[in-house]
């Protein structure tokens, strides 16, 4: 409508009529608004929390948002990190533009919904207007699809998880000898070795999953299996490729892989840092698979922490009005027999 609505609100919050009649405004175009959430989509879009690594919007789109790179998803707050904001003459014209935008918004540091925006932004139905209540229940697996990971991907996770964008004496290479190294990382819960020989300070030799890749330096920029390497960003152990959304990679530790692997399976764990609201389990009390054994408060929302089988709890480790971490256990039940 071409209409400041805060003009309006300030006007007529200082007493004024307002300025326009509902007759008087002309619809001009169309516009899509998304809304960028950390949010963790396969886990059924559980908030999410993390310090915000990169962050970075395409000019050609608006984005209302009140963080930076470098400020903090907290368990606190609201985890929206931002409003996306297009504008076209018709519909068809801004969802294209909607869909160019997502596809160039890049958000390091933690989870988020931006790969389930794009894919409803790029959804058949969507885009002829069949859209109801029931449209992304019906096609939820189609919409929350893990995205393809390339080859190149991996090489890029690999290359900033042993440090190797800028070779040099510091990381091992010298002129002499080529230099071996080898990074376990994992993508949507799959694990693979990622080995590099270094051959020079401007080329790489990348070998995962038994196919091999060359990464090459051509004026300051790397080109990974002959496409430019996209941008990645790091937060601790997560590593983000900025393309396709965003893929996430985790470096493996190999010792904290064998602390998992010998870890107690019977433990129900806070999956996000958050308040215990009211804990139901005591010591003794037999439950069964399902039964709500806490509540979590993180994010303006209250989670149901519920028994993964039969048994009996052996230990109550928070009460209720306790501040906990992501992982903390709160209750753990015996082992099973057998």
């Amino acid at each position: 409508t071409g209409v400041d609505l805060v003009e309006w609100q300030l006007r007529v919050a200082s007493g004024e009529s307002l300025p326009a009649k509902q007759e008087d405004l002309t619809i001009t175009g169309h516009a899509f608004e998304a809304r960028l959430y950390a949010e963790d989509v396969p886990k059924g879009f559980l908030p999410a929390t993390g310090t915000l690594t990169h962050l970075s919007f395409p000019a050609e789109a608006r984005a209302d948002s009140g963080v930076r790179a470098g400020d903090t998803i907290s368990p606190w707050y609201d985890p929206m990190i931002s409003k996306v904001i297009v504008h076209g003459s018709t519909r068809k014209v801004a969802l294209s533009r909607l869909a160019c935008a997502l596809e160039e918004t890049q958000v390091g540091g933690t989870v988020t919904n931006l790969a389930f925006l794009g894919a409803l932004a790029a959804h058949e139905g969507f885009a002829n207007g069949d859209v109801d209540t029931g449209l992304i229940a019906r096609d939820l697996d189609a919409l929350t699809a893990a995205p393809v990971v390339e080859l190149r991907h991996k090489a890029a996770a690999g290359m900033v998880a042993l440090d190797l964008v800028e070779a040099s004496p510091d990381t091992g290479f010298t002129l002499w000898a080529p230099l071996h190294r080898a990074v376990a990382l994992s993508n949507s819960g799959e694990e693979f070795t990622a080995d590099v020989q270094v051959d020079g300070p401007d080329r790489q030799l990348w070998t995962i999953d038994g196919e091999t890749v060359v990464a090459e330096r051509s004026q300051g920029q790397w080109r990974i299996d002959e496409r430019r390497m996209p941008a990645v960003s790091q937060s601790g152990t997560l590593i983000t490729v900025h393309d396709a959304y965003g893929l996430e990679f985790t470096a493996i530790d190999p010792l904290d892989r064998d602390a998992a692997a010998g870890g107690d399976s019977n433990v129900i764990e806070a999956p996000m840092p958050g308040l215990v609201k009211a804990v139901f389990a005591e010591a003794g009390q037999a439950v069964k698979e399902g039964d709500r054994l806490a509540i979590l408060e993180a994010m303006k929302m209250e989670h149901s922490l519920l028994a993964a089988r039969d048994g009996v709890v052996a230990e109550v480790l928070a009460a209720a009005g306790a501040q906990v971490e992501a992982g903390a256990a709160l209750v753990r039940l015996e082992e099973e027999d057998g």
